[in-house]
């Protein structure tokens, strides 16, 4: 699998699982590896540390003894010396990071607050003017909605290719709920919706593409003094 798969966090204490490409076209590769490992499985043979074999690292630590033998105190002491002069060194103990991301207070008055939309359900104008793609997403577009009650078809759509666009094309509404946020905004639910909604294609995009269209959005939403966000999946 791809680092940026989801199955790698939520199987890999529990399975190997093999460090992929990101692409089909890797697939050779990556079968023989993990034949390859099969077999010394089958074999009885020792097997190495993750990182040796190519799978990721699932949480077991084992005892290994060095030939030739050199203390816990020395190897301490080396990569100490080495921290301390720059040059590199790999700890004994590595600590898989988190990419945590604190919850937001809440918003403590809805009535007064502006709320924007982002979606990753590919609500685009007809001629999808920034080109984003149908899958594994690069590009996010912006849309202003400004005196608009509603999304109407034939004017919006979707260029999602991860489900049937039928519905969504027929009434963009039910992937970017501007008409209902348009009624919360009468009846003083909300302050206001800001002018503007943000939109990308989630299928295939990957984790790293998706932070880096959220840090370029969030400019824009701090911009327009932005509170809140509904983030519209499909």
């Amino acid at each position: 699998m791809n680092e940026e798969n989801p199955g790698v966090e939520m199987f890999r204490q529990d399975i190997y699982i093999f460090k992929g490409g990101k692409s089909a076209a890797s697939m050779r590769k990556d079968v023989k590896e993990m034949a390859e490992f099969g077999k010394k499985i089958l074999n009885g043979e020792a097997l190495l540390s993750a990182e040796e074999e190519g799978y990721y690292g699932r949480g077991i630590r084992k005892q290994v003894w060095l030939d030739p033998p050199v203390t816990a105190a020395d190897r301490a002491v080396d990569m100490l010396l080495k921290k301390l002069n720059g040059q590199p060194f790999k700890t004994e103990l590595p600590i898989p990071p988190k990419d945590n991301v604190p919850i937001a207070p809440p918003i403590k008055d809805l009535s007064k607050a502006t709320i924007a939309i982002v979606t990753s359900g590919g609500i685009v104008p007809v001629d999808n003017p920034d080109k984003i793609q149908s899958a594994s997403a690069t590009r996010w577009g912006r849309y202003n909605v400004s005196g608009m009650e509603r999304l109407e078809s034939g004017v919006f759509k979707t260029i999602h290719a991860g489900f049937d666009p039928a519905v969504a094309n027929q009434n963009p509404n039910v992937i970017v709920p501007l008409d209902a946020l348009r009624a919360y905004e009468k009846e003083g639910k909300i302050g206001k919706l800001h002018e503007y909604f943000y939109s990308t294609v989630g299928t295939g995009t990957t984790q790293a593409e998706a932070a880096r269209m959220a840090k370029e959005i969030i400019v824009h939403l701090k911009e327009g003094n932005v509170d809140g966000v509904i983030l519209v999946s499909t």
